[in-house]
């Protein structure tokens, strides 16, 4: 990634540790969007409403005022990140389906789609505490998805491009020529 560039981060969401690698592998400033009922937990949501743009995604407004932050953000030289599953999903669930809004706000923008693979978060740190195992962590960063050609009416088509990437990658689960960091 070039410095003082804007990207759209995205990546599989599968433990809490996410948030972490995420902030390990990108040496961009960056803010994540994030649900607003997370601000909720104690500690942890202090800190969260902090350093994210919170959207209720049950509220247009909040939705729309999402698009507004972003732009403010890009202005002033941050990259967005979003896990475009909108959530972390159940343990028996591999990939979840993608929501739109990472995808529609990179078009929007024209800054280019970082897609990521997070191989091991969930084997290493999942969410049911006292399971998990000692390892490293391994993230996979696909070529960047260039926006600058795309309008909206390509929303759908880049978002499912992209997230069979992420699945076949996931399905493999193996080592491949794409960049590799380890945390």
């Amino acid at each position: 990634m070039e410095q003082h560039k804007s990207y759209m981060l995205i990546a599989n969401h599968t433990s809490m540790v996410d948030i972490m690698l995420m902030l390990y592998v990108s040496k961009n400033p960056f803010v994540f969007v994030g649900k607003k009922e997370l601000a909720k937990i104690p500690v942890f949501g202090f800190f969260y409403k902090r350093v994210c743009i919170l959207v209720d995604r049950s509220n247009a407004k909040s939705r729309s005022a999402v698009y507004r932050s972003v732009r403010q953000r890009l202005e002033k030289g941050l990259s967005i990140c979003i896990f475009p599953e909108g959530g972390v999903p159940e343990e028996t669930v591999l990939l979840d389906e993608f929501k739109d809004g990472a995808f529609r706000m990179a078009i929007l923008h024209n800054i280019p789609i970082v897609p990521m693979i997070f191989l091991d978060c969930k084997k290493r740190f999942p969410w049911e505490f006292f399971s998990g195992s000692p390892g490293i962590l391994r993230v996979m960063v696909n070529p960047f998805v260039e926006t600058g050609i795309l309008g909206a009416e390509d929303t759908y088509t880049i978002k499912n491009q992209i997230r069979q990437t992420i699945w076949d990658t996931l399905m493999n689960n193996k080592k491949s020529p794409m960049n590799e960091h380890r945390a």
